[in-house]
């Protein structure tokens, strides 16, 4: 062995030997640090607690932040069956949900900041014959401006949370933490104006023409580039949100109608010029078409000579199949010999 190496063993061995010397401590000394140390060892073990800022608690002690982006009212074991079977599969909750701490109310401990998903979730299997799985929290103390922009970037690249719930947070945050100032907002969430307008004007549409679809979760800021030009001036904007009001009607009757996107904002485009009278003709491509009294197509004349027509019916635009068969009696009055 070097010197240097007997001198570093020895030095140690005085060390256990001083430390042999040492009169022993009292045990009430360490009776508080070990009892507290096992208390929490215990939790450990019992998966109550994780670690000091990371939880596992009962989905039934937090409640949503009023603030949260997510429209938790449509959440459903369809839209969130992705994540339900992976809970499933996993045992567990692996990413937990952030939260702050809610003082003050008798019946929740937690208000969950970003996570409304797998809160739902988790509910819904504790109470679907999964009753030991619990909710994973990391707690975090923010304000509210923190919290919406802390949500916003934890939801903007996921393909769960729709547009239109983005839009709509966008516009209550822009007046709540941000004096209305748009520019101000998208600086501190660190988007561009443009970008930010069209959530904005996602937002402000009118609720008759959210109305016109199926579900307004549907709608993206690609559609509101399609929409917005509708609205303008007075008057298209109030035979389009007549359109959209009828389509509305027509589909709680059970009479169907569109239902994709592009399909309403193809019958609400036809709605928007003025009416022409019905079996006028207008030009359309290579062909007229031949509208109902509100305008929206119904048959399309692609060609015509002095022994046949050719037509086009034109089911997806917002016409109605007594309008067709009005519009096919025109056209026989207008082409079939008389007798």
């Amino acid at each position: 062995m070097s010197g240097k190496n007997s001198s570093f063993a020895a030095d140690l061995a005085n060390a256990i030997d001083t430390q042999s010397d040492l009169p022993a401590r009292p045990a009430r000394l360490a009776t508080g640090v070990l009892a507290g140390r096992g208390n929490r060892l215990a939790d450990l073990a019992s998966g109550s607690l994780v670690n000091r800022v990371v939880e596992l608690v009962d989905p039934a002690r937090c409640r949503m932040w009023p603030g949260h982006n997510r429209d938790y009212a449509s959440l459903s074991e369809e839209r969130c069956h992705d994540l339900i079977e992976s809970l499933k599969a996993q045992g567990k909750q692996e990413m937990p949900a952030l939260v702050r701490r809610l003082p003050g109310d008798p019946d929740h401990e937690f208000e969950v900041i970003s996570g409304a998903r797998r809160h739902w979730s988790v509910s819904w299997l504790r109470s679907h014959n999964y009753a030991d799985f619990r909710f994973l929290i990391e707690i975090r103390d923010l304000t509210d401006e923190e919290a919406f922009r802390l949500s916003d970037l934890e939801n903007r690249a996921r393909v769960d949370i729709s547009d239109f719930e983005r839009a709509r947070d966008y516009l209550r945050a822009l007046d709540e933490y941000y004096g209305g100032k748009q520019g101000a907002m998208a600086e501190r969430l660190k988007v561009s104006g443009s970008w930010m307008s069209r959530y904005l004007d996602l937002a402000r549409l009118p609720p008759s023409i959210l109305a016109a679809f199926a579900s307004p979760h549907d709608l993206g800021i690609k559609h509101v580039t399609m929409l917005k030009p509708l609205l303008k001036p007075a008057d298209r904007r109030a035979r389009v949100e007549r359109a959209a009001t009828e389509l509305a009607a027509r589909r709680g009757a059970g009479e169907g109608g569109p239902f994709s996107p592009p399909e309403v904002i193809r019958y609400l485009k036809a709605a928007a010029d003025a009416p022409k009278k019905s079996g006028s003709p207008k030009k359309s491509g290579s062909g007229s078409v031949i509208a109902n009294a509100n305008g929206m197509p119904v048959l399309r004349l692609d060609r015509q000579s002095k022994k046949s027509v050719t037509l086009t019916l034109l089911p997806r635009d917002g016409a109605s199949r007594a309008d067709v068969q009005t519009a096919f009696n025109e056209v026989l009055d207008r082409h079939w010999p008389a007798d």
